[in-house]
């Protein structure tokens, strides 16, 4: 399995103990309150705030092993944590305790002719593996999201984040024995083994659902790996594509948004798209925005035509992730070409499209194949935060059973519960 730094020190642990303790902590959470629980989360989100030193402290040892091992500036910005982003950790703890709770809503409830009332109740998975690399906020995200959802976590972060996990988890811990929740319902693996990771793969009588979040390579090792299920997205080749009836200056700062403001995460762009009645007067202007900006922009052959001394894309380019100041471009000859560039090098994540033609916004929406789809809106939003979940678990390119952005809803599921008054369905002789 990839993962790129030097092993922390490691504690010994049996991970099948620490999933059987998940499990029964899993069984107190689906019984709470929906108040017990939103009280536990703003304690979680106050403790993360009055243990800012400790975690920061744990983070500073992280990435300062980060840099010894040479990881590329990208990955470090994942690890990185300040004051401000585990305010946002907080916050997104108080935002989760502020949405409605979804475990026991009734929904489809329908009298059958046998008299009998059916619906259908929300109800929790149970316990969900989170397997994740630098990033310590999802240590918190997936804390907050599973708890409210009556989940219980169990959590193997990346080595690279190892220290900052800790601190993490180990404030989360201080909230809910505050509040005698069993703090086994956030569960952090203790160890940087990587034969952990293969062992929880394996527990299928103790973990409900796998959740990995990291680099294509971990997500392609949990998904050959697992016995239980698995929902994941490999990578964000986003794209945006300037149809002819775009406004360009709309264009250009969803593009600048889009590629700039924070190139190492999975709904960035990576490739753009531009009409071929508009590249002579849009492209120019994209190039100076993005050499101010510092990127490399690599293109086909008409975009080397029109921006002399841009570099030839090659196949390999249009299916990247650069996760990096680097973008690939194409000038197409019509809104299907734009599409079939996207089906033949798309990755189902986040697709946008630059258009004042509502009829060519509306078969752009339904035609391409991705889990969120934008209209004259840059791809950053493609954010469970920004969609109105609160803190995601992740983002599904599986459609199965979720797609795109995941928050509360798509970490429960359904249960039939029928209320009848001695309805038989054949009958009884006494």
């Amino acid at each position: 399995m990839p993962e790129t730094a030097t092993e922390t020190p490691s504690e010994s642990v049996s991970v099948e103990a620490l999933a059987a303790d998940c499990e029964a902590a899993s069984r107190a959470l689906s019984t709470l309150s929906t108040d017990t629980k939103n009280r536990t989360l703003r304690r979680m989100a106050d403790a993360l705030e009055a243990a800012e030193d400790e975690i920061l402290a744990a983070n500073d040892r992280d990435v300062a092993g980060a840099r010894e091992d040479g990881l590329s500036e990208a990955l470090i910005d994942r690890l990185v944590l300040n004051p401000e982003r585990i305010r946002k950790m907080a916050d997104a703890l108080r935002d989760v305790a502020s949405f409605a709770d979804p475990v026991g809503e009734m929904s489809g409830t329908t009298q059958r002719p046998s008299g009998i009332e059916v619906g259908q109740m929300r109800i929790p998975l149970g316990v969900i593996a989170m397997i994740y690399e630098a990033r310590p906020n999802v240590t918190a995200d997936a804390a907050g999201l599973c708890f409210k959802a009556g989940n219980a976590v169990l959590l193997r972060g990346g080595s690279n984040a190892f220290h900052s996990n800790r601190a993490v988890a180990a404030a989360l811990h201080r909230a809910l024995e505050a509040e005698g929740v069993p703090p086994a319902a956030v569960t952090l693996v203790p160890t940087t083994d990587r034969a952990a990771v293969q062992e929880m793969l394996t527990l299928n009588q103790h973990i409900d659902l796998v959740i990995p979040r990291g680099g294509e390579g971990l997500i392609r090792f949990v998904d050959e790996t697992s016995r239980i299920p698995v929902i994941k997205h490999y990578k964000g080749v986003c794209h945006l594509y300037v149809d002819r009836d775009a406004d360009l200056e709309v264009a250009e700062d969803l593009l600048l948004d889009g590629k700039v403001s924070r190139p190492s995460v999975c709904n960035a762009l990576e490739t753009l798209l531009v009409h071929e009645d508009v590249a002579d007067s849009f492209l120019p202007r994209a190039k100076a925005l993005l050499d101010d900006a510092g990127v490399e922009l690599r293109g086909d052959e008409r975009t080397r035509q029109l921006l002399p001394g841009v570099a030839a894309a090659t196949d390999d380019d249009y299916a990247a992730e650069y996760l990096d100041l680097t973008l690939a471009a194409r000038v197409v000859g019509s809104d299907d070409a734009a599409r079939d560039h996207i089906t033949e090098y798309g990755s189902n994540h986040t697709e946008v499209i630059a258009t004042d033609a509502l009829p060519t916004a509306r078969r752009f929406v339904r035609s391409v194949d991705a889990s969120v789809v934008l209209v004259n809106a840059s791809s950053r939003f493609s954010d469970g935060g920004e969609l109105g979940l609160g803190a995601e678990i992740g983002i599904s390119t599986t459609k199965l059973h979720a797609y795109g952005p995941m928050g509360l809803d798509a970490l429960t599921t359904e249960k039939f519960v029928v209320y009848g008054e001695g309805e038989t369905r054949h009958e009884v002789e006494k």
